[in-house]
């Protein structure tokens, strides 16, 4: 009888003890996501920057206490990879971000991480973090990659299919720093298109959450396990503040790919992926959830909660979908062929890129017909309305100083989506909420971005470049129209 009373004082006491450490970390979770903006990096704004604007930011924590910056090789252009280390606990986790160049939502996370550790607040979290684990980061394996906002190196070669030729110098270093580490865990960091949805939902997947499997059988044994465990309690962190908009990456086994064989080769790998997110276009909200999920992870780690979490609430995260559209019209009805149909159209805005910096979009029409399995960002129900394809204004203006001057609401209102002008300026876009063109264009036959929804005789809605505006609403921006020649 005194064996089974202590078995259940034993068990009770366990209890609470896990029930503190939840309540802790919980509350933790909420006090960073509130305190987010005091560790944000303020020299990275937006997803689009260079190698050489984030070496100030490694040669800053060079020279501060509990940091260790080194120099563990270069890119193909001979540009810096630099590893970032803090910590003096047992358990090795290593970060990795920006394998893919145009991928820097978890690079520009990487250094909020970096400030948090380096600031003076959560000393009390931070002191039993840091006893636990030490950590290493290598922000932007890809620097080339990056300097043109492009997925593959100089060589062309995607880095995340190389693990087993090791044929590009980030590839080796990668390899080379995981087995110098021999690391517990690995975050191999990532993006993926905004028009990413969690499945059978309208909601992005603004984070995407994969624990890569290790063999063709997609077995899953301690390794793989733990990070599946992490995965699900990032997942819970995700849900207080982005609710339904987590998902779970396809694991068909890729046998080049890094995140499988560093699986396979020890280290428990969680892959995080990057979406979309409303009203988002530069990440920011997406890098802030970075950040919260990524520390969480780095918190169940040093106080090995984890262990305490089912493996099959990995299978309960819905998983990835691509059905979203940046602009839906349902119902619609359009005349094709002299004859009328009712469709729904999916709209898209691509970017086009200038240098590696700057960039404008382009909209198109991504998908016409029943879509009623798909969602958007931005959808509305046409039901009732007719479509009518933008046409050109009859006169044409000097330039767009004189364009400027013009009412431009009042020319939309009367369907026209196109203005010529006789001097055009040499750049691609422009931020009037209406299309440039040279004097001698006309417009397509094809069905475009670039059109009006008309009810009962008068036009209610312009799609400009892929933009949706109500002609009787009081805003008229968009993202960018487009000049043509």
């Amino acid at each position: 009888m005194q064996k089974i009373i202590k078995i259940r004082v034993g068990l009770f006491l366990f209890a609470v003890m896990i029930f503190n450490i939840t309540s802790a970390q919980e509350q933790f979770h909420e006090d960073l996501f509130d305190a987010y903006n005091d560790f944000k990096e303020a020299s990275i704004e937006k997803r689009r920057f260079t190698h050489s604007q984030i070496l100030p930011l490694i040669k800053k924590f060079s020279e501060k206490e509990g940091f260790t910056v080194k120099k563990v090789g270069e890119s193909i252009e001979g540009r810096t990879l630099n590893l970032i280390s803090l910590g003096t606990g047992d358990t090795n986790v290593f970060l990795w971000s920006q394998m893919h160049g145009d991928e820097s939502t978890a690079t520009m996370a990487i250094f909020d991480l970096l400030n948090f550790f380096d600031a003076e607040a959560f000393s009390e979290e931070k002191q039993e973090i840091l006893s636990e684990v030490t950590l290493h980061f290598l922000p932007m394996l890809n620097p080339d990659g990056a300097q043109h906002f492009q997925r593959r190196n100089a060589l062309g070669i995607d880095i995340n299919r190389d693990a087993l030729r090791l044929q590009s110098p980030a590839g080796k270093i990668l390899k080379r720093v995981r087995d110098s580490l021999d690391a517990d865990f690995g975050f191999n960091l990532h993006d993926q298109s905004t028009y990413y949805n969690a499945e059978r939902t309208p909601k992005p997947a603004s984070v995407s959450f994969l624990a890569p499997a290790y063999n063709y059988e997609k077995s899953v044994n301690k390794v793989r396990g733990n990070a599946m465990k992490i995965i699900v309690a990032m997942n819970k962190v995700l849900q207080e503040y982005a609710p339904g908009q987590v998902a779970r990456y396809n694991d068909d086994f890729e046998p080049r790919a890094f995140g499988d064989n560093i699986q396979k080769w020890g280290t428990s790998t969680i892959l995080i992926e990057s979406g979309g997110y409303p009203n988002d276009p530069e990440k920011q909200e997406i890098r802030k959830l970075n950040f919260v999920s990524i520390l969480s992870a780095i918190s169940t780690i040093a106080n090995k909660s984890y262990k305490d979490i089912a493996v099959k609430k990995y299978e309960e995260i819905p998983h990835n979908d691509r059905k979203l559209f940046d602009l839906k019209l349902t119902g619609l009805t359009c005349e094709l062929k002299g004859n009328d149909y009712i469709l729904d159209l999916g709209l898209n805005r691509r970017e086009v890129q200038l240098d590696s910096l700057h960039y404008y979009e382009r909209g198109y029409i991504a998908d016409r017909g029943d879509l009623s399995t798909n969602y958007a960002y931005k959808t509305l129900d046409a039901t009732g309305y007719r479509l009518i394809k933008g046409k050109v204004y009859t006169e044409s203006f000097q330039d767009i100083a004189e364009l400027k001057k013009e009412d431009i609401k009042e020319l939309l209102k009367s369907g026209f989506a196109y203005v010529r002008l006789k001097e055009l300026p040499e750049q691609k876009f422009s931020d009037l909420p209406i299309n440039i063109v040279a004097e001698d264009f006309e417009v397509s036959d094809a069905l475009g971005a670039n059109l009006f929804l008309q009810k009962e005789g008068e036009l209610k809605y312009a799609v400009i470049n892929g933009n949706l505006i109500d002609l009787f609403g009081t805003e008229f921006e968009i993202n960018n129209a487009l000049i043509l020649r």
